[in-house]
C-alpha cells in the first residue's frame, strides 16, 4: 500500500477535493464512493479550522479515466493547463506594462536632467 508513500510529499503529485472537482468534473459524492471503494486514498488536512481531503494526483486521474475516459482526461488536463497559461500571460502583461511606465518615468527624468 505504501508503493507510492512519497507521493503524498513530492509537490504536484497531491490535490485537494475542490481541485479535483474543478479540474477534472468530478463531483463531492463521486470522490466520497470512490474513496468508499477504495479508488482513492485520502488524507484529512485543515487550513484555518476548514477541513478539505488531499487526495493523489495519480489516482485522481485514473479514476476519471476509467469513468469518462481517456479522451474526456486529455481534454480537462488540457483546458487546465491553457486556464494556468492564460493567467500566467495576464501576469507578464501587467509586470511588462508597469515596467514600460517605470522606463518611460525613468527616460523623461533623464531628459530634464540633460
Amino acid at each position: 500500500m505504501e508503493l507510492y508513500g512519497n507521493e503524498w510529499t513530492r509537490k504536484g503529485a497531491t490535490l485537494s477535493d475542490k481541485t479535483a472537482r474543478a479540474e477534472f468534473g468530478l463531483t463531492q459524492d463521486e470522490i466520497i464512493a470512490a474513496i468508499r471503494a477504495g479508488k482513492l486514498q485520502y488524507r484529512r488536512a485543515e487550513i484555518e479550522g476548514n477541513p478539505w481531503l488531499r487526495l493523489l494526483r495519480r489516482e485522481v486521474e485514473e479514476l476519471v479515466s476509467a469513468g469518462h475516459g481517456e479522451r474526456y482526461l486529455r481534454e480537462q488536463q488540457a483546458r487546465t493547463e491553457l486556464k494556468r497559461v492564460n493567467r500566467e500571460l495576464k501576469q507578464l502583461r501587467a509586470q511588462v506594462t508597469a515596467l514600460e511606465e517605470r522606463r518611460a518615468a525613468l527616460l523623461s527624468e533623464l531628459a530634464e536632467q540633460g
